[in-house]
């Protein structure tokens, strides 16, 4: 793997990272079936970040070895049970002499939730080049989630969303550039949003595996993209209950190495919202300025009635 970049040291992984990776690690039902836990979750569905990456764990867990991830297209068909196991059952479609594509479908009681495609490649060289970073405070100069989400509970259409929102990201130390939509509802901005984030804790050893640094980006993903869609109309989402929300589709482009225990910058915008619907686009970098990823995500955004 090439020079991910440089971060200060932070501490082996804590209990709450360890946790997202137990819940990560699948079990192998049949050679091509795999059953994965649901947690809690702070709304009454499964985490979409959760099933999106656990789909593409199993996907992965039937890809030759040395083939890494380079795109994934996934719908989401029905809200998630986190109270019930995820069967994840895996389509082996092609293995080529470069590419591997593989299908899979996410069954909660009998039916389908979730549905997802993965291509792999083999390393190989090419032209190069990326879109520049952009500017941006260092992340060791921005407050973290804990500290920042006491100043805003008495926003929250529920006092308790805080607390369960910091035990959901545990794992992740995510830090916010500017002010996310909770804090300034009412208050129309440019639709854009930078967050820097990177697991709680380090990843060595038996951990330091490309595959897992691209599942564990493929769950954050999920946490704060839509943000930039609400930032446009000055909403603050669905913890203050001017706003339903959910995922629809999602889409992950995976260019150059990267680690998720190493600092990384999401880059989101939101290019246009209509039919209670709202598109937002994310690019990925590290510390350094490579980009690593390209995401997009449509999801229903309803005012409440």
């Amino acid at each position: 793997m090439n020079d991910p970049g440089t971060s200060e040291p932070h501490d082996p992984a804590p209990e709450d990272l360890l946790d997202l990776l137990d819940l990560l690690d699948l079990e192998r039902v049949e050679q091509d079936i795999f059953r994965g836990a649901s947690r809690q979750a702070v709304i009454p569905r499964v985490f979409g970040g959760q099933v999106a990456a656990q789909a593409l764990v199993a996907a992965c867990r039937t890809v030759p070895e040395g083939r890494l991830p380079h795109s994934l297209h996934a719908y989401f068909l029905r809200p998630g049970d986190p109270g019930a196991p995820i069967v994840y059952t895996v389509d082996r479609i092609r293995d080529g002499r470069s590419f591997t594509t593989r299908r899979v479908v996410a069954v909660q009681h009998g039916q389908p939730i979730f549905h997802l495609s993965a291509s792999c490649q083999a390393h190989e060289d090419g032209l190069e080049h990326q879109a520049r970073m952009p500017g941006t405070p260092d992340p060791d100069t921005l407050p973290r989630a804990e500290e920042m989400m006491p100043r805003y509970a008495h926003l929250f259409s529920d006092p308790r969303v805080p607390q369960k929102l910091l035990k959901a990201r545990a794992a992740v130390d995510l830090r916010y550039v500017e002010a996310p939509p909770f804090a300034r509802a009412g208050e129309p901005r440019e639709p854009r949003s930078q967050v820097w984030f990177r697991t709680n804790g380090k990843l060595d050893g038996l951990l330091d595996d490309p595959t897992l640094h691209i599942c564990l980006a493929t769950y954050v993903s999920d946490m704060t993209l839509l943000d930039s869609v609400l930032l446009a109309h000055g909403r603050g989402g669905w913890a203050v209950g001017d706003v339903v929300g959910a995922s629809l589709d999602h889409a992950m482009w995976f260019h150059r190495p990267f680690r998720a225990d190493e600092w990384l910058l999401y880059d989101q915008e939101s290019p246009t919202a209509q039919g209670g619907r709202g598109l937002a686009a994310g690019r990925i970098f590290t510390r350094d300025g490579r980009l690593a990823v390209s995401v997009i995500q449509e999801g229903v955004v309803r005012v409440p009635r």
